[in-house]
């Protein structure tokens, strides 16, 4: 038996007891939990650009494209996390170039290039044969195989897309607000744009193995989307998106211990029951008002 299922017994053992100072005294738990923090934070930032610049379909494609770069990592024997980094890089930059040299829209082309990554990595799906456990734990995220890599992956992606946003963070709420302002003020509308779908492939990349492909994008969007509905200063509105990302992502961990559950869905389950709360919430004091 692995170290992984050793985890996922010992995990189950003391969820049943409900002794969660155990709990988190497990080298698995700490790992997950801090890249849960990492992941939410990252997804909460990046998810309020996503939200107002209507890139949501973007992350999404994405996501579901890297199924390519997870079969291929199965079939060539090597780390998936190291298939996936460059491919969702590189396809997310493609599919923006052809978004911008084509006369299609741009949801045309997500359509399009979506199907054929998607229909690509089903075939190479297709001929793996055996054992196929890294590829279900990437498909349906697996937060307890994170291991000291993907946590150092995670961190640099964040402090680097946390140092070029916060460092142009008035151009990059220009570029989100009106695009062709931030063109006649001077501003590298271009370079910009390019250098926001590398940091949204990265971002997508290291937060598959906590998520999953299916639901990567919803770990991007409704934080933000929540968030959104608590504030609409941006400067708030980013806070807070990130406040949530983080807090809900810890807590799905613990759900899915607690509960048996799986980790990617537990934590998507938790955002959207906050994201439901808070629009109750604000439509009853609406209503009270």
């Amino acid at each position: 038996m692995n170290f992984f299922n050793d985890c996922q017994i010992n995990w189950l053992a003391i969820a049943s007891s409900n002794d969660l100072l155990e709990l988190l005294q497990l080298a698995s738990i700490q790992r997950a939990i801090v890249g849960a923090t990492l992941m939410g934070i990252l997804g909460g930032m990046l998810g309020s650009f996503v939200t107002l610049r209507q890139l949501s379909f973007f992350s999404h494609a994405v996501g579901h494209a890297a199924l390519v770069g997870v079969a291929l990592g199965v079939l060539l024997q090597v780390n998936p996390t190291w298939m996936l980094l460059p491919f969702t890089l590189v396809f997310g930059v493609i599919v923006l170039y052809f978004i911008d040299k084509t006369d299609l829209a741009s949801d045309s082309v997500l359509s399009i290039v979506l199907s054929g990554a998607l229909a690509i990595g089903l075939i190479l799906t297709s001929q793996i044969k055996g054992y196929r456990g890294n590829l279900m734990a990437v498909l349906f995220g697996d937060i307890l195989a994170i291991d000291t890599t993907d946590l150092i992956l995670t961190l640099l992606v964040l402090v680097g897309g946390s140092i070029f946003l916060l460092s142009t963070l008035r151009q990059q709420i220009l570029l989100t607000l009106n695009p062709d302002v931030a063109q006649v003020q001077g501003i590298p509308v271009q370079l910009y744009r390019y250098a926001f779908v590398v940091l949204l492939s990265l971002a997508v990349a290291v937060a598959i193995k906590a998520v999953g492909v299916l639901l990567v994008n919803a770990f991007l969007v409704i934080p933000a989307s929540t968030a959104k509905l608590m504030s609409h200063h941006f400067s708030r509105f980013l806070v807070l998106s990130v406040i949530v990302g983080s807090i809900s992502s810890i807590a799905g961990i613990m759900v899915s211990g607690l509960f048996n559950l799986a980790s990617g869905p537990s934590i998507v389950f938790v955002q959207f029951l906050l994201f439901l709360a808070v629009f109750i919430w604000f439509k009853l004091s609406l209503k009270a008002a």
